[in-house]
């Protein structure tokens, strides 16, 4: 594997002598660095978009969305899809994240898992991965083998692949329908991609859920209505979506979260309407999940 033409193993002249400078200046020097990443961002905005499509469409039609990595990468994406049940209310299949090395890998290194392509397969096809589901391959350098045999098995399904990396000469860009180039430029560290690459993936990652999360009606207004209140937190959180949605006071919040069955966006919608559990669900099902949707039919006379 030639590196010498990549992106992220280029030595990065802002930080040359870095080992030099005392701490105020090495936390400076990384911080101008860090302020170019949301601009690599904004430059893949249309292809971000395109991605998070197809996401949708999945979602719509029963399907998943799958992330693949190894080492850093595959760690935000393991993150990103652990994060989307308590968020959002979706079951743990509805997004994945895979990583080279599986669970050991999350906590400590195993640098070497990413050089197979059978792993890779093997471990998409464990999650059961079909044709209408969506695989996201996530690598800074884009050329991880277990990436890549993921994707090519992905695309032999006929599955919509989506990629991001920060080397413009990516090995997975050949295999993806969706190429989202963040050229964060080298590292501060030279080929440490945990920096400014792992920062891009993370916002990346973070847009593509957040948007599909926001285009199947999981939020109101910018209010985080399927969120499950699994803990003390979420539970008093939840009443005060319920309050500011709503525009209520605290004991009628109280009561209709406890009597929609402790989920926001039901008891916010019995709230605004005036009317009980049972009407709110039927309303958010023929509103395909969208509140406001919902909200406005039944005024109009068209959910009555």
């Amino acid at each position: 594997m030639d590196l010498s033409g990549m992106t992220t193993e280029r030595e990065n002249p802002a930080s040359l002598d870095i080992d030099a400078k005392g701490t105020r200046e090495i936390l400076a020097i990384i911080n101008e660095e860090d302020k170019k990443v949301p601009f690599a961002v904004e430059a893949a905005l249309d292809d971000i978009a395109a991605l998070v499509d197809d996401v949708v469409a999945s979602f719509k039609a029963g399907g998943k969305l799958v992330y693949i990595g190894a080492g850093t990468s595959g760690r935000l994406g393991v993150l990103d899809a652990s994060e989307c049940p308590p968020t959002y209310g979706t079951p743990p299949s509805m997004v994945q994240g895979l990583i080279a090395g599986g669970r050991d890998a999350l906590v400590r290194s195993i640098e070497s898992a990413e050089d197979s392509e059978e792993m890779g397969v093997k471990d998409l096809e464990s999650v059961g991965f079909e044709g209408r589901d969506v695989l996201v391959g996530i690598t800074a350098s884009g050329q991880a083998p277990y990436v890549l045999g993921a994707m090519r098995r992905a695309r032999e399904l006929g599955a919509a692949v989506g990629a991001i990396s920060c080397n413009v000469n990516s090995g997975t860009f050949a295999l993806a329908d969706h190429r989202i180039l963040v050229d964060v430029g080298p590292e501060v560290v030279t080929g440490s991609t945990r920096m400014k690459s792992g920062t891009a993936q993370k916002l990346v990652l973070n847009m593509i859920t957040t948007a599909a999360m926001i285009r199947l009606g999981k939020v109101y207004r910018n209010l985080m209505i399927d969120l499950r209140p699994v803990n003390r937190k979420l539970v008093e959180r939840s009443k005060n979506l319920i309050m500011k949605a709503a525009e209520c006071d605290r004991e009628t919040a109280e009561r209709a979260f406890a009597d929609s069955g402790r989920r926001p966006k039901i008891a916010i919608l019995m709230v605004l309407l005036g009317i009980g559990a049972e009407e709110a669900e039927r309303l958010v099902a023929i509103n395909d999940g969208h509140l406001s949707k919902a909200v406005d039919a039944y005024r109009s006379g068209d959910g009555a």
